[in-house]
């Protein structure tokens, strides 16, 4: 039965699910003697449902990530030095609440990127601004927009997202230029919003990727203020996937552990970094 009241209700109030459902809903209502405010919370929570999966689906699309994965499809007992309870604290976010930072270290292959992406993910269920980018392609389209006269507009780009997930730190080295850009915005987002950042070397090792240990002090200064540093050791789940449809015939992969500087990092910066 046409419902044209309700139809142009729905139609005008956005509620697409109300109208496609309350008929339907309606008789069973009826049917099994439902209080009427138990039918229209159903009605209106199906409705809420519905603009949740969109947002987050359009969210998703809009932050970048390379997949979709979250903490439940990951392998916890491949990696048994990853602390799942923490892993699992740090899922509710309460360091981006706080503007606080993540950042997992270990080889190449060791679930680093999936722990990101499921922490994007969570972050994007409860409405954060997020935005996914590997440190290539984050420096260069900050260089370009250095030479074409507009990095401060750029900045103010990365700066606004809550959550900024920056992947494959250290495996590629920097110039100057790019690691001064990089602190840049490093320091823009400290203690204004959060990043989640990926990378294969050690804390020590960083002034040889960014080309300078000044920098790389100043940076580090900022990361690790506020932060929570999972140092992950393990065989590359690629490897294992290999392994075992018989392309490799023995052990292979970085599994030793990233090495980390011992000293808490100092407060120099130079005038270019400024």
């Amino acid at each position: 039965m046409s419902h044209p009241v309700l139809d142009d209700l729905c139609d005008r109030l956005g509620l697409a699910e109300v109208a496609r459902l309350a008929e339907a809903r309606a008789e069973h209502a009826a049917s099994q003697q439902q209080p009427y405010t138990t039918y229209f919370t159903e009605l209106l929570q199906t409705e809420a449902d519905a603009r949740q999966q969109r947002y987050v689906t359009s969210r998703i699309q809009m932050a970048h990530l390379p997949f979709r994965k979250t903490l439940e499809t990951f392998d916890f007992a491949f990696q048994p030095s990853i602390d799942e309870r923490q892993i699992r604290e740090l899922a509710g976010l309460h360091w981006v609440d706080e503007s606080a930072n993540v950042i997992f270290l270990g080889p190449p292959g060791v679930g680093k990127t999936n722990l990101v992406v499921a922490m994007a993910m969570a972050a994007i269920q409860v409405r954060a601004s997020v935005y996914f980018v590997t440190i290539q392609d984050l420096v260069a389209d900050l260089r370009k927009a250095w030479q074409e006269n507009r990095f401060p507009q750029r900045l103010a780009v990365y700066s606004r997202y809550k959550l900024l997930c920056v992947d494959e730190m250290g495996y590629l080295p920097m110039e100057r230029l790019e690691a001064t850009l990089f602190f840049r915005l490093v320091a823009a987002r400290y203690e204004h919003g959060s990043l989640a950042l990926t990378s294969n070397k050690g804390f020590s090792e960083w002034g040889e990727v960014l080309g300078d240990a000044v920098l790389a002090t100043a940076i580090l200064d900022r990361l690790l203020h506020h932060s929570t540093v999972v140092n992950i050791r393990g065989e590359s789940y690629r490897l294992r996937e290999k392994k075992r449809a018989g392309h490799l015939l023995g052990p292979s992969g970085p599994t030793a552990p990233p090495r980390q500087g011992e000293g808490g990092p100092g407060h120099g910066v130079d005038s270019l970094a400024r």
